[in-house]
């Protein structure tokens, strides 16, 4: 292989031009054989061939690894086909996936002998490996053969189907080329893309959106049920499915949503006499506009991907925010369109477009960056242009003194079509801004002396555009112009001054004539435009000075009428026939004069990209500013908006499961669906259920997610079965101890306990029977994640009563592992996170700025679930460039401990002087206040930095009744429990100061109490979800009993300590 490879690599300059199965002769056997597979030696194909059909796997795998090298430096290798398509069954999985990549890339042209291969396709479509079956898929798709349909439709919807979603992914892409060889399997397609957007993979979702784009997008009722889990998914799919299904989204949201434009429009002020009620009758209009939620939920989701890596999916985010946002939203997509102008010139060119377009309607965003738009020597000449565009459209009376100092450089540039449009561009601002029209054209008049011609003609053209705004001023230039007239040579140049001339002729009456004479001279030389304005000269002039101009006049139409140009000679007849009365000439002779000096209107100088908008950004019908095949259009927005309930999706209800009745009485209604009320509790937890794509390889049935669905709702059934009985087995235990104080009490309970003995009676199982009911199931996934842990909530001396002797001992080892993780309290599983109570504003220095040489650092805790994971703990970070010089690369580097889990925010690409951007980061500590150490790196430093963060940073509060704390209190007795008794300063004896003081040390939320002198808190672990419960009851003036139930036994007396000490303190 090794002398191959470098045989090819000193004969391919020579060869590479020449494919595979063109017949040269070959200067000696030797190095026709040292050439490699890129050679044209017909020998060394006889070998490969003689290798694909050897009995030894490794030789054909090398083949294969050639051959598709071959193909990835573009070059034919089709002549191989028969001897690859015959390793197709091969039971080698390197070799097979190495086949089928080779088969898609050529089965469209040797279409025949795919077919005789289309059985092991089949087969494979049901091979074990997840590969094979998608690349069997995607070479079946492949064979464009219409008498295969049936069969590529059937291996389609089984595909859809399958548990892996990588098969799932490519049915969705056979989806769009079966629809191109069959459109009429548009309705069975669509059953499939409805089926596939139904899945809650991020692989498929990409895929499917695609096909939905292609196949059916204006079936938009497919997407309602399934908009909220695609708004959700954006942020975890890959790059490309972004950009797809941004669009996509941005075309539903046009035809499901009120427009948000309303609330501040710019056309509703009120004249300042109105009267008041109509002013407060205008106002309540315009507040009336309430944002849908599915509108709102489709922007915030989006919000992050502008921070993308990838420039096409920022692109859309903006263009979703500018079309859908409401006009105070937009701005946020400013910075990141700038950022990308960093990138290379193609993504600038289209980036520059888009902000092209945005800057005509709202120069406001783009005003405070418009040193970015400054064309750099370096720009490619289609950016250069667009550069000035942004800067023309930017223009406004604070900044143009800047931007015309910025174009007096542009226009001395060596690029002659960037300095014509650097002259067009100071005449729209001319014309845009009254104050500098004056100074504009004294800067113009003086290019006219300018050697390159190119620019001495622009200005012309320009300046005659602005003196037809303002042509009693400025009869001086035109004056100026005619003595520059016999040293410009532009076509275009000399026919405006002709035109100034003609326009203006009574302003001039001396030079006007002139110049005609000077044309009528060269008139044959002249091109066609000069001539055409030679002729309308000499009329105007024979109109107003017929007496200097008549025999000149009549020269000139005398050269056009025998002109080679028909457009010259019909224009000199009919100026003939107009001006010069006899006896042929109609009444429109009377009229000449009013015809041909008539006032004519100042022209408007426009950007080229005003109408641009009438198509939606990003697209390449706005590149192209034509409308491209496939384009669809943004419809308006409804006046009013649809039916929002078509959005809302039925959770599958939980199953209540009573373990006292036998097995067979609640197993089969595992499956039962319904509608729940823990609806919204569901979509929180949308991302919490990290095994699913482990559970869909598990099942191989298709409706893994109704029972994954119905497992969660055995979960919560069975949980709260558990507490009550366990409340029971309390209580009865309670009265029993209390029984020896009061006989009266011992009568009451053991009343209690008959009664509900009798009441038990005719269900009544052991709790052996109740173990060996639910091991009856514990094979499955639903019984092995959900029903098995509950047998942590019963009593050990229950369990361990029967266990040892009924129980194999696989068995009950491997309960006892399922069962070891469990929390104290399954109620922590339920418990909703709510807002912070008080977010401190205090900052942590994270990096000197001396230590950083220039870069410094600060971190603060938001107290706000983590985005990212639900187990981190969310961390602002703030950094400051110090220095005078930019900072690059801005990232995080290593970390420690080993395994600490982190989630770092994106590199910052360049951090500029004085500059500060707040970053976010999400760290696990894992429960504990052990310090997280990293580097924060920039292109040319490390710094070793640490977050340590206190006890009361690591929870998260949540929303508690306070019965509901008693009972979670009573769980956590005994070494689970903290107390001490503290003298209070005098300042937080009372209500609000408690409050305060607890929520500055700890993120925990507020109980409601019933008693004015008790207070309670509560919260949870960020990483664990253990429950921590905090009680503050005062007792006399200043002394109060501090109380801290939570099974971390290490915190607890951490949070005490610091509790004690704000409590104390004034």
């Amino acid at each position: 292989m090794s002398t191959n490879n470098l045989s090819y690599n000193d004969q391919g300059g020579s060869d590479s031009a020449v494919e595979v199965g063109q017949e040269t002769t070959p200067t000696s056997s030797n190095a026709g054989a040292g050439f490699g597979l890129f050679s044209t030696n017909f020998k060394k194909n006889d070998d490969l061939k003689e290798m694909l059909e050897s009995n030894k796997d490794s030789l054909k795998l090398d083949a294969m690894k050639r051959i598709i090298a071959l193909i990835a430096k573009g070059k034919n290798a089709s002549e191989l086909f028969p001897a690859v398509v015959k390793n197709v069954a091969s039971k080698n999985i390197e070799l097979k996936k190495l086949v089928y990549v080779y088969l898609v890339r050529y089965a469209e042209e040797q279409q025949d002998l795919a077919l005789l291969s289309i059985s092991t396709f089949q087969r494979a479509l049901k091979d074990p490996n997840q590969l094979i079956r998608a690349s069997a898929l995607r070479v079946l798709s492949s064979i464009r053969v219409p008498i295969i349909v049936p069969i590529m439709m059937l291996a389609i919807k089984e595909a859809a189907s399958d548990m892996s979603p990588y098969v799932r992914k490519t049915s969705a892409h056979a989806i769009q080329k079966l629809y191109s060889l069959d459109p009429d399997q548009k309705e069975h397609l669509i059953e499939v893309i409805d089926k596939l957007l139904k899945d809650k993979s991020t692989l498929v979702a990409g895929s499917v959106v695609m096909a939905f784009e292609e196949v059916c997008p204006d079936r938009i009722d497919l997407i309602h049920k399934n908009y909220r889990k695609l708004c959700n998914l954006l942020v975890d799919v890959e790059e490309w499915g972004q950009v797809v299904i941004i669009s996509m989204l941005t075309r539903y949201a046009r035809t499901q949503f009120t427009s948000p434009w309303k609330e501040f429009d710019e056309n509703s002020e009120t004249a300042f006499y109105e009267s008041d009620e109509k002013k407060t009758k205008n106002g309540d209009e315009n507040k009336s506009y309430v944002m849908d939620p599915d509108h709102r939920l489709l922007l915030r989701n989006t919000k992050p991907l502008l921070q993308s890596r990838n420039t096409a999916v920022v692109v859309s985010v903006a263009q979703l925010y500018w079309h859908l946002a409401p006009k105070h939203e937009v701005g946020v997509i400013t910075k990141s369109l700038v950022r990308l102008l960093r990138s290379h010139r193609e993504v600038q060119y289209v980036v520059l477009q888009n902000i092209a377009t945005m800057s005509i309607q709202r120069k406001g965003m783009f005003e405070p960056y418009m040193k970015s738009f400054y064309v750099r020597s370096t720009d490619a000449t289609h950016i250069k242009s667009l550069k000035l565009e942004i800067l023309t459209s930017l223009a406004n009376e604070a900044n143009i003194s800047t931007i015309l100092r910025e174009f007096q450089t542009y226009v001395k540039s060596q690029d002659k079509q960037f300095a014509a449009g650097t002259i067009q561009a100071i005449g729209r601002c001319a014309t845009n801004i009254s104050e500098v029209t004056d100074t504009c054209l004294q800067g113009l008049v003086l290019l006219l002396s300018n050697r390159d011609e190119t620019v001495v003609a622009e200005s012309v053209v320009v300046i005659k555009k602005l003196l037809q705004t303002q042509p009693t001023q400025h009869s001086d230039i035109i004056k100026h112009m005619a003595k520059l007239f016999d040293n410009i040579a532009v076509p275009m140049a000399r026919a405006s001054i002709l035109w100034l001339m003609g326009e203006y002729c009574e302003r001039v009456p001396q030079i006007a004539p002139d110049v005609l004479r000077k044309m009528a001279k060269s008139f044959t030389s002249e091109e066609d435009i000069v001539k055409l304005q030679t002729v309308n000269l000499a009329a105007k002039l024979y109109l107003t000075n017929s007496k200097q101009t008549k025999l000149l006049t009549q020269y000139i139409l005398n050269l056009g009428k025998y002109d080679q140009n028909y457009d010259i000679r019909d224009r000199t007849r009919f100026i003939r026939q107009l001006i010069v009365p006899n006896e042929k000439s109609g009444a429109l002779g009377k009229y000449a004069r009013r015809i041909l000096l008539a006032p004519k209107p100042a022209p408007v100088l426009e950007s080229t990209y005003k109408d641009r908008d009438r198509y939606q950004l990003g697209t390449l019908s706005h590149t192209i500013n034509t409308k491209a095949s496939g384009y669809l259009e943004l419809s308006d927005w409804p006046a009013v908006a649809p039916d929002q309930s078509v959005r809302n999706v039925e959770v599958i209800e939980p199953v209540r499961i009573n373990l006292l009745l036998p097995v067979k009485e609640w197993a089969p209604s595992l499956g039962k669906t319904g509608k729940s009320k823990l609806s919204k509790s569901s979509d929180d937890k949308f991302y919490s259920d990290s095994g699913e794509e482990e559970k869909e390889k598990g099942s191989g049935s298709s409706s893994s997610d109704d029972s994954s669905s119905s497992s969660e709702g055995l979960c919560l059934s069975m949980c709260s079965s558990s507490e009550a009985e366990s409340d029971e087995e309390k209580s009865s235990s309670q009265s029993s101890e209390e029984s020896d104080k009061s006989s009266s009490q011992s009568e009451k309970s053991s009343s209690e306990s008959d009664s509900e003995q009798k009441t038990k009676k005719p269900q009544k199982k052991t709790v052996k029977d109740r173990y060996h009911t639910i091991m009856k199931y514990s094979t499955c996934t639903v019984a092995v994640k959900y029903v098995v842990p509950v047998l942590y909530l019963w009593s050990r001396r229950a369990v361990t009563r029967f266990c040892p002797e009924e129980v194999p001992v696989s068995l009950s080892l491997f309960s006892l592992c399922i069962l070891t993780p469990c929390p104290l309290s399954c109620a922590a599983l339920l418990l909703q996170v709510s807002g912070p109570a008080f977010v401190p504003e205090k900052s942590h220095d994270l990096l000197h700025r001396m230590t950083g040489k220039g870069l410094s650092a600060q971190y603060q805790f938001p107290r706000q679930p983590c985005l990212y994971q639900p187990t981190m703990v969310s961390v602002q970070i703030s950094l400051t460039n110090t220095s005078d010089h930019p900072l690059e690369q801005i990232h995080i580097g290593d970390r420690s401990p080993t395994g600490l889990n982190m989630h770092c925010f994106n590199t910052i690409e360049c951090l500029l002087p004085e500059a500060s951007v707040t970053v976010s980061l999400g760290v696990d500590f894992n429960d504990s206040t052990q310090a997280a150490n990293f580097q924060l790196c920039t292109k040319e430093d490390q710094f070793s930095v640490s977050i340590q963060p206190a006890v009361g940073e690591l929870f998260l509060p949540v929303t508690m009744t306070e019965q509901d704390f008693h009972k979670e209190q009573g769980k956590l007795l005994g070494m689970n429990e903290s107390s001490a008794t503290i003298t209070m300063a005098a300042e937080n004896t009372i209500s609000q100061p408690i409050s305060r003081q607890v929520a500055t040390v700890a993120n925990l939320g507020v109980v409601p109490s019933g008693q004015d002198n008790i207070h309670r808190f509560a919260g949870k672990t960020a990483s664990s979800g253990a429950v921590v419960l905090v009680t503050v009851e005062l007792r006399g003036e200043s002394t109060a009993l501090i109380t801290i139930n939570t099974e971390k036994s290490v915190m607890g007396p951490m949070l005490l300590r610091d509790l004690k000490r704000a409590l104390a303190q004034a």
